[in-house]
């Protein structure tokens, strides 16, 4: 991420410079408010560090052009100032600085707070892109939005169980069920690129279609590994991405479409598995009814240790009564959203 200083004192502003570049920083720098403004539109700057107090343009100032400005991304602001009275913080974070640091500075603190602003921009930036690609995947199938709620209440309630093991306390905790739910919308992004002929076919796939079809767990990875590569600070595209991958693998090695086995399968792509196939059961296609809670959990019991991890189907009994909650609690959603539609349909025909 690139940072950009700003103090119009060259002295202090190089010792901005060289404490961050010590820690790895991209750093640029310039002593004018009014450069900065511009340097702000020419290149990809997320975060400045500015001095309150400068000739022409001060901190202040500064704050309320980047606000007033219609960038294309949030640039997060730190204001440095030897004004310490609680009026002044007030004064600048009502200008629309994101926090504040008193001079002389402390560089572990500085970092510290940079850190902190990394973390913020990393959730705005995850946000904004599961949103777009979820959005995405929804335009192409229109059973697909109810499907990534349902999924992905799912495999909240799996995950919060399985981090109640203690032997699992180090790899599935709050943070990680968290995420989980955030990015689990992706996991059949790589659908877009199947043809509608096959994603929409209102029948059951030949041999020949159903190998097209198994196609986008692959090119879902493929694509969110693209975006990562280009953003490798976006932490939570490597879950999304190991969804994407393998929530088509079974347990036993029969799966798709790298035939992992058993621990071979991230955690992630476990428990997705296991809440696509629950909801596929219990959900009403083109082509099917709806199968019944009872039947889809004999399913699920019967492929513990086979197409699912045994730890994932206890969590998932577990949890049962709330799962089945989800369920009916999305099937009156889905019923209420049909009949509307059926109405709306019946007046237009009138």
């Amino acid at each position: 991420m690139k940072i950009l200083a700003v103090d119009d004192d060259p002295i202090a502003l190089e010792m901005i410079r060289s404490a961050l570049v010590r820690f790895g920083h991209d750093v640029v720098t310039t002593t004018s408010g009014a450069t900065a403004i511009d340097m702000l539109s020419q290149s990809p700057i997320r975060m400045v560090i500015t001095d309150w107090m400068m000739d022409s343009m001060d901190g202040i100032q500064l704050c309320r052009a980047i606000r007033q400005r219609k960038l294309s991304r949030y640039v997060y602001v730190i204001m440095l100032s030897s004004r310490d009275d609680p009026v002044d913080v007030a004064e600048g974070i009502a200008a629309g600085s994101d926090d504040f640091m008193t001079k002389p500075f402390d560089t572990g603190e500085l970092i510290a707070r940079i850190k902190a602003g990394e973390r913020a921009l990393s959730l705005e930036t995850r946000d904004v892109t599961i949103f777009a690609l979820a959005r995405l995947a929804e335009s192409r199938d229109q059973e697909t939005g109810l499907h990534l709620e349902r999924t992905r209440n799912y495999v909240k309630l799996i995950a919060e169980q399985l981090a109640k093991r203690p032997e699992l306390a180090q790899v599935i905790n709050a943070d990680f069920v968290q995420m989980l739910y955030d990015t689990s919308p992706l996991h059949d992004i790589g659908k877009v690129a199947i043809p509608d002929a096959i994603l929409l076919k209102p029948g059951k796939l030949t041999p020949d279609e159903y190998e097209v079809m198994k196609r986008h767990a692959a090119i879902g990875a493929a694509t969110l590994n693209e975006v990562l590569q280009s953003y490798p600070e976006a932490a939570f595209l490597e879950m999304a991405r190991d969804i994407a991958a393998t929530h088509h693998e079974r347990y036993d090695g029969h799966g798709y479409p790298r035939g992992l086995a058993g621990e071979q399968i991230p955690w992630a792509g476990r428990i997705m598995a296991l809440a696509d196939v629950y909801d596929a059961i219990t959900s009403r296609r083109v082509y099917k009814a709806a199968q019944s809670h009872e039947h889809a959990c004999g399913v699920i019991r019967s492929e513990s240790g086979k197409q699912f991890g045994p730890r994932v189907v206890q969590a998932f009994l577990d949890r049962e009564a709330e799962i089945l909650e989800v369920q009916k609690h999305f099937r009156e959603a889905e019923d209420a959203r049909r009949n509307t539609i059926n109405a709306r349909q019946g007046a237009w025909n009138w």
